[in-house]
């Protein structure tokens, strides 16, 4: 499957695993709580998962690469305790406690989260003397005498034996006891990502022209050739530090992430194009509906390939403009949700016709409402449990609580109603920028349409157009909102063309068995 795929079956695991009685207990035994094991190729986003599940379930998450450790770090150290067996006193070995157990102990009292998952990465890499104890933890639960605290759940990943020559095969009674998933890599869920993720254009752009050097691995007499999704990952965030700070990517670099020197040389040749692409076609002018007739009469002249690179750079810069109505939205929520619970507060007359506090008291209320929410955030962020995303969005509520808080305070309001409806006039405010960005989108997308009908008609590059407006993330969300006629009008001719399309390959494949 997908790493779409197994990261929603280890969310959905997780919450079958921590689901509870009315007694309190779990409702899945602990002994039958079969431990989750990833395999699949490097790079493909294994533990990046854990790392998002994490962070959506709100548990927390303890990770280790197993391969750091030695059999004495994985169980404990030994040493010698009295003990008395038949009246008699005898030596005997115990162990301290394991770093790896230990550490889940520390995680849960500087968190103060008791639930969580422990991930052991590279898990049948390990070396002869820890084989055992990996069998062990992975069977019991447990490193040596030491139980993983219940309300964590177990999670490993590791590669298959073709690309990694330590790999160790497990055997049956240890497969008995834990849910293998096999994941594969798969463009069409990475580019769902990719958007969400901010991945360089020219690197999506690039994927979907030639999807097959996504990920590639292969042995050659000159050793190992390979590229893999984490490898396109870390070029995009070079590539993008690169394009602020006005510096050029040549091929040397690409290929010290890309180690598979075909692909390498492709894409720095392709990223040359696209650059020019983006000054010969000025994307921000098409979007402004200020497009050039001089575009139209290059891409009349232009190769297939020109014209799939200049709907994806179009696409970039729409996404990029869908992308910050998302993120004002979250905002615009999120601030919308603390200034409700502000609004329950008993200066503010609980809900009573009349606000029958002080002015000073309700910014007071105001100025404790915000600094709660700062606390709040950061305690997440300390644990761990906020994504590079959610975490802006928090700042970005904070500055603006605080901006407000500071624009109350100059004032000088008498009565909580006053405040009050200061506070609704600045939430107004905010909300009016809202609707003007998300009107500016929506203009965007439909000079994007007046283009591509110009452009390219119904023709491939429509249809291109459209699916990606269909799967795209920030997309699929805007046009929930925005209603674009044109969109509607469109995909519902695409659909019906894919219908006919496979009411055609039906009838050939009936005709084909007469």
């Amino acid at each position: 499957m997908n790493i779409k795929r197994a990261k929603q079956e280890i969310k959905d695991t997780i919450q079958a695993y921590l689901k509870k009685d009315e007694d309190g207990s779990y409702v899945i035994p602990r002994i039958r709580q079969r431990p989750i094991l990833l395999i699949g190729p490097p790079g493909v986003g294994k533990t990046q998962i854990m790392e998002q599940i994490s962070q959506e379930c709100q548990i927390g998450l303890v990770s280790y690469t197993i391969t750091h450790h030695t059999r004495q770090s994985a169980i404990g150290l030994p040493f010698i305790e009295k003990r008395q067996f038949g009246g008699k006193e005898f030596s005997a070995t115990e162990y301290t406690m394991s770093e790896i157990v230990a550490s889940v102990y520390e995680k849960m009292r500087t968190t103060g989260l008791d639930e969580g998952i422990l991930f052991i990465d590279e898990i049948n890499c390990v070396s002869e003397t820890l084989a055992p104890a990996m069998l062990q933890f992975l069977q019991g639960k447990c490193f040596g005498n030491h139980q993983i605290p219940e309300g964590w759940v177990i999670a490993a990943a590791g590669n298959p034996p073709e690309y990694n020559k330590s790999v160790r095969e497990f055997d049956i009674v240890t497969l008995d006891r834990i849910r293998r998933i096999d994941v594969e890599p798969d463009f069409d869920a990475w580019k769902e990502y990719a958007v969400q993720a901010n991945i360089h254009p020219a690197i999506e752009a690039y994927l979907s022209a030639r999807p097959q050097n996504f990920s590639r691995i292969e042995t050659t007499v000159d050793g190992k050739l390979f590229v893999t999704p984490r490898g396109w990952e870390d070029l995009s965030w070079i590539l993008s530090v690169y394009d602020q700070i006005g510096m050029a990517a040549d091929r040397e670099l690409v290929s010290e992430y890309v180690q598979f020197p075909k692909i390498a040389r492709d894409f720095a040749g392709y990223l040359e194009l696209y650059r020019k692409y983006q000054n010969d076609y000025q994307v921000e002018r098409i979007l402004e509906g200020k497009t050039p007739m001089e575009v139209y009469e290059k891409l009349e002249r232009a190769a297939f390939d020109e014209r799939v690179s200049v709907v994806g750079i179009l696409l970039s810069g729409l996404n990029e403009r869908l992308r910050r109505v998302s993120s004002m939205g979250e905002r615009m929520e999120m601030q919308q949700k603390e200034l409700r619970e502000l609004g329950k507060a008993e200066v503010f007359g609980l809900g009573e016709r009349e606000k029958t506090g002080t002015g000073g008291a309700a910014i007071c209320a105001f100025s404790h409402m915000t600094e709660a929410f700062r606390g709040r955030w950061e305690k997440k962020r300390e644990n761990g449990l906020l994504s590079r995303e959610a975490l802006k969005t928090c700042r970005d509520v904070s500055v603006s609580l605080e901006d407000q808080l500071l624009e109350l305070q100059k004032m000088g309001l008498f009565t909580a109603e006053e405040v009050w409806k200061k506070i609704q006039e600045m939430f107004g405010e905010d909300s009016d920028r809202y609707e003007a960005l998300l009107e500016n989108a929506g203009q965007g997308l439909e000079y994007a349409f007046d283009f591509m009908e110009a452009a390219f008609g119904n023709g491939q590059e429509m249809a291109l157009f459209l699916t990606e407006l269909n799967t795209g993330f920030y997309s699929v969300g805007f046009l929930q909102e925005y209603e674009c006629e044109r969109y509607y009008q469109y995909n519902q001719n695409l659909l019906f063309s894919e219908e006919e399309r496979e009411i055609g390959r039906q009838i050939e494949k009936g005709m084909g068995k007469m």
